[in-house]
């Protein structure tokens, strides 16, 4: 394969021939940045994303691999033996002229800097499945169920008539492991056994000498644990009979215990020094995500990610630590006052809880969150309309020169009808710079108070990332923003915006004397458990408890209204660094769009709050939709839930839950002389429940229609369904 080196701006590297693009600086930005991706196939230590280049040839959509190249160790060995995404290209051209299967290569980029990212190219590779998968379940016995058109035998036989051809054209992988081989159906109907991709090349080394010890340490890392198993993948590598491996068979189950060995011995180790790693250590952020200024102090290194729309604390835990301790009789002042304003809601909890479903309750208060969308406004706007709430809540930015666009979108959406509320978010800049804080608030009080009357003011107060250290700090922000915003009429101020469940924080702040600091409304960003199902419970309480825990806060509070709204809620979907909270919270996006359905039913049902705003309708890595690359929108199964939601509640009362044993729940809605049992099972288990009586109709989570059930017993799971029942 013919290769063509380029060297362009900040970048340099080789494309294969037939894959140099039509338009190389267009090809380059798209290719490097995880902004433009398509899907997110792997989030991990290094970042796999897709994308489409346009060549002479056509079309092709290829599969990227980001390499972040950030420490010293990578950036040595990069300067003596190329990038990893360099050592990557070598050996796929290696083994695609040996005629071993791996995706094929179509790029090397490096950056020009020497801490600088590096990619790796390749077409992508369709209807496959990792092999990691098929051993699991081979260990688990369970191959037959889960895979019933493999044949095991055949398949570790493949395996090791791959391997040997890999090894023969002198490619020693290093880090030959189930997941870094791909099956694909080879499309032999009469065989049916699977082609073998080898991927992840980036520690192999090529044109070297396979001697045995290296075969075998090559090997050793397949998760092959039977006997019988590991004998015919040792004679299907090494050819001839069982009884002919003799030593090679001993080397191999020697080098295999030591593997197993050495894996569970590195996480033994590594686990005690993690945390105390990371109290001193910042974490290695993502390549797009800018540095701190080198003059920073701790309290000042916070940055701004474009990818998830939030910032980024390059403080590590140790600084931010000792941030804390400088402000501690602030935040000692603090929580006196949460302490003391939990007391005051304590019994206030506890009448609330006795009144919870006493009476019918309008369904209402469906919100979504929005930014402007400048690539295409009009499918925005067409987006929101079709998704049917007439609750807009947009963010804005305090600190952006140009607010053209948020402009121009709140006076397109006050044109047609819609109900806005605005976020005044906080930077540190701005918490610092207190005038610049009191100009930016007059002028955007100017350019948006006659499309709403909501303000929310500050964002994520209790996180250090978007600039509060204190409440001292936010408490002065709420003073300069309601003299500016009190001066317009019907103004109502919303906060303190505290996220996550951390009631002290908003009692404290809600329960501190500060002269012209009153919330209206009680603003809290409720994310509840972003690592499970909305029914989970967090110290003892789930979401039902948490939302009346927050109305008796706002009941009792000193500065505060009674009133309580949830201004920020989402489940983070596992596409990469769009993601805003880390891969270990992610979900799929079948159970994003489950748990919003779910959030939403238990939050409006109890009656005590009155909006709640998903963040957000275009977003990549959380919201209901995310760009498809053309300026269009790719609509999410949330989107659809959502909009299901809205077409089927909206108007009705919900009259209570109906009895039903854990984890089921029927919410009773009634419109006109229609009714109607939302049901799901809060554990998503499917189970066995009871109607009142037969539903004449059944929607589905996303508006489909299903056929009705034969009697009043019905089959739930953790997708909620509407069952219209017959009339009474």
């Amino acid at each position: 394969m013919e290769v063509e080196p380029f060297e362009l701006d900040d970048y340099r590297g080789e494309f294969a021939g037939s894959y140099h693009p039509l338009d190389l600086r267009e090809t380059l930005e798209r290719l490097v940045n995880p902004r433009a991706t398509s899907e997110t196939l792997h989030w991990g230590r290094n970042y796999l994303y897709t994308a489409v280049i346009e060549t002479p040839t056509g079309t092709h959509e290829v599969a990227i691999k980001q390499f972040r190249n950030q420490t010293l160790k990578d950036r040595l060995i990069g300067r003596f033996k190329g990038s990893k995404a360099k050592r990557s290209w070598r050996a796929a051209l290696a083994l695609q002229r040996a005629g071993v299967a791996t995706p094929t290569p179509v790029a090397v980029i490096e950056s020009q800097r020497t801490d600088g990212p590096s990619f790796f190219a390749a077409e992508r590779l369709h209807d496959f499945f990792e092999a990691r998968y098929f051993f699991r379940a081979l260990e688990a016995e369970r191959e037959q169920e889960e895979y019933p058109e493999i044949n095991a035998d055949q398949l570790i036989e493949i395996l090791g008539r791959s391997i040997r051809r890999l090894h023969d054209a002198g490619v020693w992988h290093r880090d030959l492991s189930i997941g870094n081989l791909l099956l694909r159906d080879s499309g032999d109907q009469e065989k049916k056994a699977p082609e073998v991709f080898f991927v992840d090349l980036n520690r192999a080394r090529v044109g070297r000498r396979m001697g045995t010890m290296r075969r075998t340490r090559d090997l050793c890392r397949l998760r092959i644990f039977r006997n019988d198993h590991q004998e015919l993948f040792l004679r299907s590598y090494w050819g001839g009979e069982t009884a002919a491996l003799g030593w090679k068979r001993f080397l191999y189950r020697l080098y295999f215990r030591g593997f197993l060995l050495k894996i569970q011995s590195k996480a033994a180790i590594r686990h005690p020094f993690r945390a105390l790693n990371e109290s001193v250590r910042p974490r290695r952020p993502h390549v797009h995500i800018p540095p701190a200024p080198e003059e920073a102090s701790s309290r000042d290194r916070s940055v701004w990610d474009t990818l998830s729309d939030q910032p980024h604390q390059h403080a590590t835990r140790f600084q931010r630590l000792l941030v804390r301790l400088s402000d501690a009789p602030l935040h000692a002042r603090e929580l006196g006052a949460g302490l003391t304003g939990l007391a005051r809601a304590r019994r206030r909890y506890r009448e609330l809880q006795t009144e919870l479903y006493s009476k019918p309750t309008p369904w209402r208060g469906m919100g979504i969150a929005l930014r402007p969308w400048p690539q295409n406004p009009e499918v925005l706007l067409s987006a929101l309309e079709n998704l049917g709430t007439r609750r807009v809540l947009l963010r804005l930015h305090s600190w952006q020169q140009d607010q053209r666009d948020e402009e121009e979108l709140a006076s397109e959406l006050h044109r047609r009808g819609f109900e806005l509320t605005f976020v005044l978010a906080q930077n540190r800049d701005m918490v610092r710079d207190l005038a610049r804080w009191q100009t930016a608030v007059t002028e955007l009080a100017e350019r948006f108070g006659g499309f709403g009357y909501h303000f929310q003011v500050g964002q994520a107060i209790n996180r250090s990332k978007w600039g509060v250290w204190n409440h001292q700090e936010y408490l002065n922000l709420v003073e300069i923003a309601a003299e500016v915003l009190r001066q317009r009429p019907r103004v109502e101020i919303l906060g303190p915006a505290v996220i996550d469940y951390e009631l002290y924080r908003t009692a404290g702040i809600l329960n501190i004397a500060h002269p012209g600091v009153y919330f209206d409304a009680l603003a809290s960003l409720l994310y509840v458990d972003r690592r499970g199902a909305p029914e989970n419970r967090q110290l003892g309480f789930d979401t039902v408890d948490k939302v009346v825990q927050l109305k008796a806060i706002a009941e009792t509070a000193r500065n505060c209204g009674e009133r309580s709204w949830i201004t920020e809620v989402n489940w983070p979907l596992w596409e990469g660094p769009h993601s805003p909270a880390g891969r270990k919270v992610a979900v799929d996006q079948e159970s994003q769009a489950d748990f919003l359905v779910r959030y939403y039913l238990l939050t409006l049902g109890t009656g005590m709050v009155e909006r709640v705003y998903w963040w957000q309708l275009i977003a990549r890595g959380y919201g209901l939709s995310h760009d498809d690359g053309s300026d269009g929108l790719n609509l999410r199964p949330s989107f659809h839930a959502f909009t299901t939601l809205y077409e089927q509640l909206e108007g009705t009362t919900f009259l209570g839950p109906l009895a039903a044993p854990e984890p089921q729940r029927l919410y009773h809605f009634r419109r006109g002389g229609e009714e109607a049992v939302v049901a799901w099972s809060g554990r998503d288990t499917a189970t066995v429940a009871k109607l009142p009586r037969r539903a004449s109709r059944v929607v589905g989570r996303d508006g489909e229609e299903l056929p009705p059930p034969v009697g009043e017993e019905i089959e739930i799971d953790g997708s909620p369904r509407y069952f219209w029942l017959e009339s009474d």
